[in-house]
């Protein structure tokens, strides 16, 4: 079976291009509109990693990887996907335990080999 992300981002320009880049290498993608919706699916799915963007309404991505961590999906992995990275907002992900991030727009190949090392390990 295919490897298997959920990519969450508010803006659909950045879910189509996350979600065509990966399906192209040949990973699942689940895309999601919200943090909120995330957390729900995550009650009865399990995908291997979880890319989030960090800027989103209502519930940001700081927020919603402190829920993850609450919930019994704590163990999937995130990594970030961020248009503002300031070591700030790096720190503060990686200490709430993100395991990377991307910036925004993504670069094609950066992206496909950093989410493909996240789920090798």
């Amino acid at each position: 079976m295919a490897d298997w992300v959920v990519v969450v981002d508010d803006d659909i320009a950045n879910l189509k291009l996350a979600g065509q880049l990966l399906s192209d290498a040949g990973i699942r993608v689940t895309a999601m509109r919200s943090g909120a919706m995330l957390l729900k699916y995550l009650e009865k799915n399990r995908p291997e990693l979880i890319l989030l963007d960090v800027m989103m309404p209502e519930m940001d991505g700081f927020e919603t990887l402190k829920k993850l961590k609450e919930s019994p999906a704590k163990d999937i992995p995130v990594i970030f996907l961020t248009a503002k990275e300031n070591e700030e907002s790096k720190e503060k992900g990686l200490e709430m335990g993100a395991i990377d991030f991307i910036r925004k727009p993504f670069i094609p190949d950066d992206l496909i080999k950093r989410v493909k090392e996240a789920l090798a390990h």
